[in-house]
This record gives C-alpha cells, sequence and structure tokens, in this order.
C-alpha cells in the first residue's frame, strides 16, 4: 500500500507542461521510450521528436541519448512526452537572438521543396529560392544534406515563421571582399581577372569580388567593332587600372594598355633611308598623313609631296590610296615619323638621266653631231 501512495505521489508532482529529463531506453519506428524516473516510461510519438517530417524515430534519437522533454499528456499509465516543443521554444529564442545581432550560422538542408528549401535550426526554418544564391538556380537538388551559412532575415512567432538567407551571407562577404579590394586597387596597377559579361560598350571583368569596366576603345590598338570579336566571357585577362572610384565603386580598365603599342620598337623595324609602301589615311593643308605599320602614321609634308610645285596635297593624292614613300626620319619618344615621295621621285628622274646619258655614250654620237651633219647643207 505504501509503495502504490508513493506511485501516486509521484505521479501527481508531474503536469502538463512541466519540463523533464530521462534516458531513451528502446527506440521503435514510430515513436521512443524514455525513462524520466516515473512508474512507466515515457513515450515520444515520432511527430513530438521533431519539426521536420522523419520517417522514422532513429533518425532523431538514439538509445541511451540524454533528453529533455515537455510533458504533452499524462494519464493513469501512460505520459506522453515532446522533444519538439523543447527543441521549438529553445529555437525561437536563439533564432531571436540571431535575428537581433545580425550572427551568422550554419545549418543543414533537409528538404528540397516548391519555391524552396528547409533546413532543421530545431524548428521548421525556409530559405526561399530568392534568398538561396546571388545568382539564379534552376534546380536546387543538388543542396540536399549540405550545410549553408545563413542569416534570419524575418521571425513570425504567431505564424510558425522563420525566413533565412544565404544570399544575405553571401553579399556580406562580397561587400567586405570589394571593400578590401578597392582599398588595394590603384592607378596603373597591372591586374588579372575574368571576363564576366560582355556588352555593346564594353567589357566587365570579374578582379576577385568586384568587376571593373574595359571600355570598347581600351579593348585593342585596333578599331573594335564588337567586344565578342575580341575577348570571350571566361577569358582569363590582364587588365591596367586606369582608375578607382571607391565611393561608386567604378573601376575603369583597360586591356589594351597592356599590350604592345604599335609605335613599340618601331626604331627596329623602320630606318631613315627605307623606301616603304604605306596608304593614304588622312589630307591636310600642309601635308599627307601615310600609314606605313600598323597603326603607326607618318607625315608627308607638302613639299615632299612632289618634284612639282603644287598647291595642296590633293592635286596629287587622295585618302586610300597607296604610295611609296622614303623615311627620313624616326621619332619614337615623340611619335612622329618624317616621310617623302618627293625624293623617290627624285632619284628616279636622276636615275633615268643617267641611263639615257649611258645610252648615248655607248651610240658614239650626240644629237649634236646628228644635227650638224645635217646643217653643212646650209652651209655658203
Amino acid at each position: 500500500m505504501d509503495e502504490m501512495n508513493q506511485e501516486m505521489s509521484d505521479l501527481k508532482e508531474l503536469s502538463v507542461g512541466d519540463l523533464v529529463t530521462g534516458k531513451v531506453v528502446k527506440v521503435e519506428d514510430k515513436q521512443a521510450l524514455v525513462d524520466i524516473g516515473w512508474k512507466t516510461d515515457g513515450v515520444v510519438p515520432i511527430r513530438e521528436l521533431s519539426s521536420l517530417h522523419i520517417e522514422k524515430a532513429d533518425e532523431v534519437v538514439s538509445l541511451e541519448d540524454e533528453l529533455t522533454l515537455k510533458i504533452k499528456k499524462i494519464d493513469d499509465d501512460e505520459i506522453i512526452l515532446s522533444k519538439q516543443a523543447v527543441d521549438v521554444e529553445k529555437a525561437w529564442e536563439d533564432l531571436e537572438s540571431k535575428l537581433e545581432s545580425g550572427e551568422i550560422f550554419e545549418a543543414t538542408v533537409k528538404e528540397v521543396v516548391k519555391g524552396g528549401l528547409v533546413v532543421d535550426v530545431g524548428l521548421r526554418g525556409f530559405i526561399p529560392a530568392s534568398l538561396v544564391e546571388t545568382h539564379f538556380v534552376d534546380d536546387f537538388s543538388d543542396y540536399l544534406d549540405q550545410s549553408l551559412t545563413l542569416k534570419v532575415v524575418e521571425l513570425d512567432r504567431e505564424k510558425n515563421r522563420v525566413i533565412l538567407s544565404h544570399k544575405a551571407v553571401v553579399e556580406e562577404e562580397q561587400n567586405a571582399k570589394k571593400g578590401e579590394l578597392l582599398s588595394q586597387l590603384e592607378e596603373n596597377q597591372i591586374v588579372e581577372g575574368k571576363v564576366a559579361r560582355i556588352t555593346d560598350f564594353g567589357v566587365f571583368v570579374d578582379l576577385g569580388g568586384i568587376d571593373g569596366l574595359v571600355h570598347i576603345s581600351e579593348l585593342s590598338h585596333d578599331h573594335v567593332a564588337h567586344a565578342s570579336d575580341v575577348v570571350s566571357e571566361g577569358d582569363q585577362v590582364k587588365v591596367k587600372v586606369l582608375s578607382v572610384d571607391p565611393e561608386s565603386e567604378r573601376i575603369s580598365l583597360s586591356i589594351k594598355e597592356t599590350l604592345p603599342g604599335p609605335w613599340e620598337n618601331v626604331e627596329t623595324k623602320l630606318n631613315a633611308g627605307d623606301i616603304v609602301e604605306g596608304t593614304v589615311k588622312r589630307l591636310v593643308h600642309f601635308g599627307a598623313f601615310v600609314e606605313v605599320l600598323p597603326q603607326v602614321e607618318g607625315l608627308v609634308h607638302i613639299s615632299q609631296i612632289s618634284t612639282e610645285h603644287i598647291g595642296t596635297p590633293q592635286e596629287v593624292l587622295e585618302v586610300g590610296q597607296t604610295v611609296n614613300v622614303k623615311v627620313l626620319d624616326v621619332n619614337p619618344d615623340e611619335k612622329r615619323i618624317s616621310l617623302s615621295i618627293k625624293e623617290i621621285e627624285a632619284e628616279k628622274n636622276q636615275q633615268e638621266l643617267k641611263s639615257y646619258e649611258r645610252e648615248e655614250d655607248d651610240a658614239g654620237f650626240s644629237l649634236s653631231d646628228v644635227i650638224g651633219n645635217k646643217l653643212d647643207q646650209f652651209k655658203d
């Protein structure tokens, strides 16, 4: 009788809503039995083990696990316990603290559902598809069982609503990296990057966390009609930093400035006295500019265009015309080349005159000799 009275006394000491601690003594498919020091083992139904959907109890608990549980129901010979209720209360307090502090934490993806991902944070946490990554994701199946870094962005206890974001963590990391990169970049610095996007007006190059723009005019020394003619997305390129604006996070870059210029080593390609072929590019009142190497033009002064006097270059030359020119002087520092067409003509005329004189000598008589014989007929 005394033992029965003691058991009744123990029973009265437990009430619905109380927290108790016990050890798992048996794990079945749909429930777990826990020794809490009561007359019978407490029962934790599978629905009270986790806020997430589970198929078997052993997905959550194992034999000998020490658990803190909440009493849900007490009958004469049965006591129903809940692990979920305890976990949920702790989770809410923890999540409220994380929301306030902006803390970053990790959680494992347990389900891939329509519209996003579900993680276990002591209760059911939802990551909407738009908050998973900074870029569009078509298929989320690879995220199952992955651990993600997260931030709490919205909580509502009444609606049991927990919204989390991995995208916010990524953006925070990207912003930190941007700030670091912006502080390190300097004008005229040569760095490497990857072509991220191609547009009509140029190319955006990822420098490792922040993009810089290579304007289409800075892609090549040659004229570029379409950026895609020069680079492709994903290409690794060297770029020169032209300018950095930390406030607007705008970075101007140049690929052209990292490439050998058309004037580089021009003195090894052209020497005074050389005769080369070129194309007339521009006509001005004082002469003509002739392209003698790709992107390298020299000036034929109006006085060096013809052996005859001319009033304007247009009297002799036209744009697009191919001409032979003689190099008079090369100044790579000032990017100036002096050319002459007249000297080639003068040398040609001189050669023709010498050739004619040689022909006279080989014949053994001169024109005066021939005329002289004719004049003898008219003498007195």
